[in-house]
């Protein structure tokens, strides 16, 4: 139950960090903003578990899924923009 919740959480984060930071590196699609939602969710689990924020099995909240979802935002326009730049 706890991947699901995390996915759910990730979904509403994705849609929750794209409002908060747009721009044009970004996906600016609906569902690859969510799998990055997603993503981020999963980053801000298990760097809140690592740092001892969240016990084993228990998964990042709202706010950290957001802070995770714009880490991946941010790490992805970097990337996106480096490799449209180089072509």
């Amino acid at each position: 139950m706890s991947i699901i919740w995390t996915i759910i959480i990730g979904f509403i984060a994705g849609v929750i960090a794209k409002f908060i930071m747009p721009g044009g590196n970004e996906p600016s699609g609906f569902i690859l903003t969510s799998i990055l939602g997603i993503v981020g969710a999963f980053v801000a689990t298990y760097l809140g578990q690592s740092l001892g924020w969240y016990r084993p099995g228990e998964g990042a909240g709202l706010v950290g899924a957001v802070v995770g979802a714009i880490i991946v935002l941010f790490v992805y326009g970097f990337v996106a923009g480096r490799s449209r730049r180089a072509i």
